[in-house]
């Protein structure tokens, strides 16, 4: 008998511990790429202080929601939900997806990066708000 086939079925039954390693990975990757370049303004919660908005439950929560933060003009009226798009956009180019933000920022333009920082704030928006419109 080939040993092929029982390797096979190794992967097959590994696969649910192999997926969950992966995002695990992906997710501690994701938070020291958050405190490289985001970090410096962004706090996780409110618990430490930050210039920027904390980022904890940030997926799928409006732009500008944050209670007393003062955001720019341009980014409260957006209408924007912080969808993975909608961050992965606002990482690569802040000023050319919303002008007038007040966020300075020099972009974030590897993928690569960009999903391990979305795998980290995914893991810090246990947060649903889904249902939530900024109002």
């Amino acid at each position: 008998m080939s040993r092929f086939p029982l390797a096979a079925v190794a992967l097959v039954l590994a696969g649910p511990a192999l997926s969950d390693t992966f995002e695990e990975v992906k997710v501690s990757a994701g938070q020291t790429l958050f405190e490289g370049e985001c970090k410096r303004c962004h706090a996780v919660n409110s618990d430490d202080p930050s210039y920027g908005p904390p980022l904890e439950n940030v997926l799928n929560r409006a732009a500008g929601a944050y209670p007393d933060y003062d955001y720019s003009i341009a980014l409260e009226a957006s209408g924007i939900v912080w969808t993975p798009a909608a961050l992965r956009a606002w990482m690569e180019d802040n000023d050319g997806f919303m002008p007038g933000t007040k966020m300075r920022h020099v972009g974030i333009e590897d993928r690569t990066v960009q999903d391990f920082i979305l795998a980290y704030l995914t893991s810090i928006s246990p947060q649903d708000n889904t249902a939530i419109d900024g109002e």
